[in-house]
């Protein structure tokens, strides 16, 4: 294997790394940070220079306490919608910083656009399509079945993270799938509430 190739495919596995970690902070904002930050101050990660920041004892610190705030408020009713719309944008965010975390070698333009379209797109998209699941658990059930969902999120935050350090590629096609899928049920969401304010006009 010549030196372009193992670029080529150290380069594509990075990606997959980045977008799994950002689909994890769809889920939970926090949980790939941390796990990120751990990783790299134990050293399982040598992250660039500008993320200095994540890779100390202190980050690790402020990270957790994050996570285990933002895990108790999922399991508080109608907080849960609340931090939603905070956890929305933060989300956008995590997965942008995650993702231009495993791009230090291009150009920083280059860099962090893509961090935006592939982190923050695949978190929005990832955080878009459990808010669209929270409204229906809600409106299902009153909320009672909403701590089974949250549940659910953080479990597969974690396991998301974990795996995307441990087996990026098996990560990775999971988060695909993901997206394929969370593309299609939020254009079905919105198709279907478009044509119902469309009948409500006609009739």
């Amino acid at each position: 294997m010549d030196f372009n190739t193992l670029f080529n495919l150290n380069t594509f596995i990075e990606f997959l790394l980045g977008i799994s970690l950002s689909a994890a902070a769809g889920f939970r904002v926090f949980v790939p940070l941390l796990v990120l930050s751990m990783a790299s101050v134990f050293g399982h990660l040598d992250l660039p220079s500008e993320f200095d920041w994540v890779e100390t004892p202190q980050a690790v610190i402020v990270f957790l306490v994050a996570c285990l705030l933002e895990i108790i408020g999922y399991y508080i009713p109608w907080l849960d919608h609340l931090l939603d719309i905070v956890a929305t944008p933060a989300a956008f965010m995590a997965g942008t910083i995650v993702a231009g975390s495993f791009a230090p070698e291009m150009n920083p333009l280059v860099q962090w656009t893509l961090a935006l379209i592939a982190g923050g797109g695949t978190a929005g998209l990832t955080k878009g399509l459990m808010n669209i699941l929270r409204l229906t658990s809600t409106g299902v059930s009153g909320g009672l079945t909403n701590p089974i969902l949250s549940t659910i999120e953080l479990v597969i935050a974690v396991v998301l993270s974990v795996l995307a350090l441990t087996l990026p590629v098996v990560a990775g096609i999971f988060t695909i799938g993901f997206l394929i899928v969370a593309i299609q049920r939020i254009w079905k969401f919105f198709f279907n509430k478009l044509s119902a304010q469309a009948n409500e006009v006609n009739s």
